[in-house]
């Protein structure tokens, strides 16, 4: 009896650690196919973020060996939505759109930061408007709760206006910077390359841009956090393969504005005229942002107070924990490459 029980013992481990081998072969052979999939990249109609053509036609993804689909949407909010319901691992994208999903418990992480506004925003105005304080009682018009939304009460404020003081209009930036150029708004809100070209069709004026407020305006590289925690070796990559185009794009400044051109599809002048509005950063400049500051030099009190910003609008219902959305490790690798 004791000697059937021994066996039959033995029996059901051998059949347990067959299962187990089973499925430890079929976990292996689904990470492995998971991690054979391009890393899908989303970017939208920002001088700075037309740098992903770079990467790709420099062949800098190649280099450093990581599978990339970079994914273009025409209309910037669908690139959000993608990245929120996981059609896309990655994007490129303001940071205040990086606090709505982040309240909601999305598990995203700013991986580095792309570029800060340095005229890439601002509010244009008819030419018979020369301070931001002449704008009371003048139409006004951006779209609710974005960043240009955000751009236009800091000014304001700073003049001693609200948005009480003027007619304020909700428009999206597109159709803001349309309506200007129509000549149905004293002003607008405005991004690149839509701020230029309400400047050169709109026969206006920049009134006041983000170069009058460093750091205030922060664009980010966010990636899902499952793919970081699943696929850390693929994200280091692109952050070299990244960064790789920022130094190629210094040294070889002509070809790099015609080559993006094309592949954007807008002339070289303009996308010209937009770069100068953005400076992209460095790997160092990228770390650097990451502490902790009372300034808009820090990204996370830029991050507090563009929470604060979508608080008060009702937007969000509280403001997120900010003390992990950013994984530092791979800019900190980066860095460490260079010394």
């Amino acid at each position: 009896m004791k000697k059937n029980l021994r066996t039959l013992f033995l029996l059901l481990v051998i059949m347990l650690l067959t299962a187990a081998c089973g499925n430890s072969s079929t976990n292996t052979k689904e990470n492995a196919n998971e991690k054979s999939q391009p890393i899908k990249i989303g970017f939208s109609a920002l001088p700075s973020w037309y740098l992903w053509h770079l990467v790709e036609e420099k062949g800098f993804f190649k280099k450093h060996g990581v599978n990339v689909e970079l994914v273009w949407f025409p209309v910037y909010a669908d690139s959000l939505s993608a990245l929120n319901t996981g059609k896309i691992d990655a994007n490129s994208q303001a940071l205040i759109d990086t606090l709505s999903p982040l309240e909601k418990g999305l598990d995203l992480k700013v991986v580095f930061i792309t570029d800060n506004s340095l005229g890439g925003d601002g509010l244009v105005a008819t030419k018979d408007i020369k301070t931001v304080a002449d704008l009371k009682g003048k139409k006004i018009g951006t779209e609710i709760g974005t960043i240009e939304h955000f751009f236009m009460l800091t000014a304001l404020k700073e003049a001693g206006l609200s948005e009480s003081d003027v007619n304020f209009t909700n428009l999206t930036v597109q159709d803001a910077g349309n309506s200007f150029i129509a000549g149905n708004l004293d002003a607008a809100g405005l991004w690149e390359p839509f701020l230029s070209m309400a400047v050169e069709k709109g026969k206006g004026h920049k009134l006041v841009t983000s170069a009058d407020f460093p750091g205030l305006i922060s664009d980010v590289f966010v990636v899902r956090g499952d793919v970081v925690n699943n696929r850390k070796e693929d994200i280091q990559k692109i952050v070299a393969a990244w960064f790789d185009a920022v130094d190629y794009f210094s040294k070889n400044y002509d070809e790099s504005i015609q080559l993006i051109a094309e592949k954007a599809g807008i002339s070289k002048e303009e996308l010209a005229a937009g770069m100068e509005g953005f400076k992209l950063f460095s790997p160092e400049e990228s770390l650097e942002a990451f502490k902790e500051g009372n300034t808009y030099q820090s990204i996370y009190y830029t991050a507090q107070k563009n929470a604060e910003f979508l608080k008060d609008l009702g937007f969000i219902k509280k403001i997120p924990d900010l003390s992990r959305f950013v994984d530092p490790a791979f800019i900190k690798e980066e860095v460490a490459k260079t010394k």
